[in-house]
Order: C-alpha cells, then sequence, then structure tokens
C-alpha cells in the first residue's frame, strides 16, 4: 500500500514541476465544498451523480414546470387558450399536492380561474378606462374653447 501511495506522491511532484497544475480553472478560488451530511452515506454518491446530470426530484420537477406556465400565462391573450393552461396548472399542482412525500413548503395553491382572469382584465380594463377619461377630458377641453369662441363673437356682435 505504501508503494502506491510514493507512486501517487511521484507523480504529483512530477507534474507540479512540469507545471501542469499551473493553467486550471479555479486556480486560486475557493473549493465549493458541499455539505452532505444530511444524506445517508450509501446514497451520496447516486445523489452527487443525479446532481451533476441536473437531474430534480419529481416534485422539484414538477414544481418547476408550474412556474414556467405560470410565467407563460401573463403572455397569452385569447382568454380560451389562458383557461386551457390554467386547467393545466390546476392539474399540475395538485399533482404536486398528491405526491404526499414532499416539504409543505412545497405544496402548491391552485389559480383559480376566475381570479387570475379578473385580475388579467382588470390590468386591461384600468388602462381602457384611464384612455377613456382621458378622451373624455379632450373633448370636454374642446367644448369649453368652442362655447368661448361663441361668447367672443357674441360680444364683438353687441359692442358693434
Amino acid at each position: 500500500m505504501a508503494g502506491i501511495q510514493d507512486l501517487i506522491e511521484r507523480k504529483i511532484k512530477e507534474a507540479q514541476e512540469r507545471g501542469e497544475f499551473d493553467n486550471l480553472p479555479g486556480k486560486g478560488k475557493p473549493l465549493k465544498l458541499e455539505d452532505d451530511s444530511g444524506v445517508p452515506e450509501d446514497l451520496r454518491v447516486t445523489y452527487k451523480i443525479l446532481k451533476n446530470a441536473d437531474c430534480l426530484p419529481p416534485e422539484l420537477e414538477l414544481k418547476k414546470e408550474i412556474r414556467q406556465m405560470e410565467d407563460m400565462l401573463a403572455g397569452i391573450p385569447d382568454e380560451k387558450e389562458r383557461y386551457r393552461l390554467i386547467k393545466k396548472i390546476n392539474l399540475k399542482i395538485t399533482r404536486l399536492n398528491m405526491m404526499g412525500r414532499g416539504s409543505p413548503l412545497l405544496e402548491a395553491d391552485q389559480a383559480y380561474y376566475g381570479k387570475v382572469l379578473d385580475k388579467l382584465n382588470g390590468e386591461e380594463e384600468r388602462g381602457k378606462r384611464k384612455e377613456e377619461r382621458g378622451k373624455r377630458k379632450e373633448e370636454i377641453g374642446k367644448r369649453k374653447e368652442e362655447i368661448e369662441k361663441r361668447r367672443e363673437k357674441r360680444g364683438n356682435r353687441k359692442q358693434i
């Protein structure tokens, strides 16, 4: 055993002398050590492989899909398409909540169609109402100007 360790040490020193470790990525930066003390020893390697392969547990994968679908929801102008997407979101949320093996923090509330639609339509309606008020103010201003012009004309006629 000591012979193997000596061989390894010698190879490392030779590589250092040749400068093979000089330009490694992350040189001079602290190592990122992960705390896997909460994972049983027999599962640590498996978890590390899954993490390096960007694999998520099913609960987190579902949660990620739900968030992506919710982000898409705001950009859909058609009410029927929004309704269909909300139904899909609700189905995924139900699946997530039924898994029952996750943290309560992963549980999600269903996005009720009416409330979401009211919010989306409410923002549009507020913008429309504001635009209409602006138009009415312009019309009132024009009418006031016309009335003033008429009054001025009448006043000029009486003086003549």
